[in-house]
């Protein structure tokens, strides 16, 4: 029993393709330090200057301010900072609501079980980090449960769309690549070109500011570096918060449209290499056979109902065992 165990285990790690696992993990690490090659190039210099800038500051202030002291400085600045932290301006004579108001509060409850996370709010009360918790860890995983399958019928309703044009011409094919470009230039004037346009409207970003946040947002990268509707220095109308909600779910949605159709493409081409290299292999083997049903049943995981799938998988059959003689 405990051989036939130890074998099968040999068998199936042999089948795995290490060198092929092992490139993939040189080539991941070696794109992640290019990266970082290239942002250090292209930020340290920018740092620097920046250093500079704000230390040649920081002593006019005090040289202009002769009657600041230096501790009294650092008071103020902490000050500034923790008003930063919580959405308060302190320019002028005014201070504003902060972060915490019904609006920002729901698109922060957005953020937190999207997994953005801006960084720019947090609650600071103990009371709120421990229901943060709770509210992730409950959250996080309807959240990919709900644009997971908003995701899917998103896509079912793509398929159903090119099943139909598919039946008025000749040209499958060309439907089927035409509809999914169409899909995917909707989706991005929708939710990248449009919401450019509005964030540099009311946030008064550039173009290229407004797209890398539409970018980093979607993708859930969230950095914090640029936050919609959270300027303390702006007066934003009431549509704003609702409307950059909906964009991020939405938006969210249709990156779980384009996951199911990579995935889908992915599969596809896996069964088809799979299937010609059985072919190309005479009659074929059982571990072919098996890679192809294997690879077939993946794919069927990512179907809907009513898109053919096979109700049943057959059972793989086994030795046949001779009955026993009952008089014996």
């Amino acid at each position: 029993m405990f051989s036939l165990i130890l074998r099968n285990f040999l068998q199936r790690f042999s089948s795995m393709r290490l060198p092929s696992l092992l490139l993939m993990g040189v080539v991941y690490v070696a794109y992640v330090l290019i990266g970082g090659v290239v942002f250090w190039k292209l930020e340290g210099s920018q740092m620097k200057d920046t250093i500079v800038n704000i230390e040649e500051t920081r002593s006019r202030l005090l040289r202009n301010l002769s009657c600041v002291s230096q501790e009294a400085f650092d008071n103020l600045t902490a000050v500034i900072l923790q008003a930063s932290k919580i959405g308060l301006s302190l320019k002028g004579n005014r201070t504003m609501d902060g972060f915490w108001k019904f609006t920002s509060s729901a698109v922060f409850a957005a953020t937190v079980v999207t997994t953005i996370g801006y960084g720019n709010m947090s609650p600071i009360s103990t009371y709120g980090q421990i229901f943060c918790v709770f509210f992730a860890l409950f959250g996080i995983p309807l959240n990919v449960l709900v644009l997971n399958r908003v995701g899917k019928y998103m896509l079912l309703i793509e398929r159903e769309f090119c099943k139909f044009i598919q039946t008025k011409t000749r040209h499958k094919k060309c439907v089927k690549v035409t509809i999914h470009s169409i899909s995917c230039v909707f989706g991005i004037v929708i939710f990248f070109v449009v919401p450019m346009v509005v964030f540099s409207l009311e946030e008064s970003w550039t173009y290229a500011q407004s797209i890398y946040y539409c970018f980093i947002t979607l993708s859930t990268i969230g950095f914090g570096d640029y936050v919609a509707d959270s300027n303390p220095d702006r007066v934003y109308p009431t549509w704003y918060s609702y409307l950059t909600a909906a964009w991020i779910f939405f938006g969210l949605a249709w990156l779980a449209l384009l996951i199911n159709h990579s995935i889908d493409i992915l599969e596809g081409i896996s069964v088809h290499f799979k299937q010609k290299r059985s072919l190309s292999s005479g009659s074929g083997g059982d571990s072919s056979d098996g890679a192809a049903v294997e690879a077939e049943g993946d794919s069927t995981k990512h179907e809907f109902p009513g898109d053919g799938a096979p109700d049943h998988v057959a059972e793989e059959e086994g030795p046949d065992i001779p009955e026993e003689d009952p008089s014996k």
